[in-house]
């Protein structure tokens, strides 16, 4: 492991008109609410069927910023009356880092009012397949994950203190890989601690990410709430650093590069004074290695077309959508 080396460049974005490739297609809306979240879905879910995951961060103890519990309640009465929530217990000492103080968390965050959450390495774990990674061949993640048929990726999208930002892929990266063996391997704790060199990192993640794509194929699809976007992640609960960056609404696409990338660009679409912590934070940790390496992997697309379906369906160019077009909540 030692001989192998990462990549560099994860501290400079990428602007739009640098990329190539196909497009893939990126749904919008400005609508943040749990009928938000239903009109995206709707948009993608012809995947999705037989027995679903839905996964998302339900967050440490009276965490300020997680997707409200509430929205996801009536999201899936409506949509996925019968997924199933799912979690991995956490890498470092907290709240959530054995099944019975993570449960305890579940209960105080409202969770355990509407549905049952799988804790998915509360009953082992399983190795999946990594195909085509530098780092790894296999992947530990939560032994009942192989269990489902479909997976629905809902995520807060936010900074994060090591990967720069939260996106789909954090979400599964390390959301997916069980609290001691797979996060240990996707922190590097084998080899050089917890501190795995920043681009090392966001490659661990996404070859993490891709072990389970691969498992689900074509059955999993991905949507973004970009809302409450602290630098922080929802890992850091209540100590989370203020929010500076404005609401934006909530993007879907069966592509997680896309979602993640159009993500990013539309941070990127913000005045300075608006994005200057979100960037800064992405920068800095080399977060931008996550949308490269991905590509790498062929993992999705960096272009994209959103369409805006407040506006009938509208379809907007990504370079104008980074160039400001979409219009941002206050």
């Amino acid at each position: 492991m030692s001989e192998r080396k990462a990549g560099t460049g994860g501290d400079r974005y990428i602007p739009y008109d640098e990329r190539t490739g196909n497009e893939s297609v990126v749904y919008f809306t400005r609508d943040l609410s749990p009928e938000g979240i239903a009109k995206v879905y709707e948009q993608v879910c012809q995947p999705i069927s037989g027995k679903v995951a839905i996964k998302l961060h339900t967050g440490e103890p009276h965490g300020p910023n997680i997707i409200p519990p509430s929205w996801v309640k009536e999201f899936m009465q409506r949509e996925l009356p019968d997924a199933t929530i799912i979690e991995t217990n956490t890498f470092y000492d907290g709240d959530r880092h054995t099944t019975e103080r993570h449960r305890k968390t579940l209960e105080i965050n409202g969770w355990t009012s509407f549905t049952t959450v799988d804790i998915t390495d509360e009953h082992g774990t399983v190795m999946l397949p990594v195909r085509g990674g530098k780092w790894f061949t296999e992947m530990s993640v939560g032994a009942s994950l192989p269990t489902y048929d479909s997976l629905v990726v809902l995520t807060h999208f936010k900074g994060h203190v090591m990967g720069g930002f939260g996106g789909s892929n954090k979400n599964i990266g390390i959301g997916c890989a069980d609290g001691r063996i797979g996060k240990g391997m996707v922190h590097g704790q084998d080899s050089i601690g917890w501190g795995a060199g920043q681009e090392e990192l966001m490659e661990h993640i996404c070859e993490s990410t891709k072990s389970v794509l691969d498992h689900f194929g074509d059955r999993v699809v991905f949507l973004n709430v970009m809302r409450n976007m602290s630098v922080s992640c929802d890992c850091e609960g209540i100590d989370a650093a203020p929010i500076t960056t404005p609401n934006v609404g909530i993007l879907a696409s069966v592509d997680i590069l896309a979602v993640d990338q159009a993500s990013v660009d539309l941070i990127h679409a913000m005045d300075p004074k608006d994005n200057h912590d979100l960037v800064e934070r992405i920068k800095s940790r080399h977060g931008y290695r996550q949308l490269t390496y991905m590509k790498e992997l062929g993992m999705g697309h960096d272009r994209y077309i959103l369409i805006d379906l407040d506006n009938n369906g509208q379809r907007i160019d990504a370079a104008q959508a980074v160039a400001g077009v979409v219009p941002f909540q206050g």
